[in-house]
């Protein structure tokens, strides 16, 4: 089964730039204005990355 990139809204603080953005190498993350990220799942590459470097572990790979 493959895992899946999920964000739960509710341990993301939502007022500053998602510093989880900047690490994803392949651009799958974005964000507007201070709300919380949103996945491209067809760029995602489930590297993990983004979910390790969240500080509020708001970015889930299961």
């Amino acid at each position: 089964m493959e895992k899946t990139l999920r964000v739960i809204v509710e341990k993301c603080p939502q007022n500053h730039p998602c510093p989880s953005v900047r690490v994803c190498p392949v651009g799958a993350l974005s964000q507007v204005d201070f709300q919380a990220p949103t996945v491209d799942h067809g760029k995602c590459i489930r590297c993990g990355k983004c979910s390790n470097f969240c500080p509020k572990k708001a970015l889930v790979l299961e």
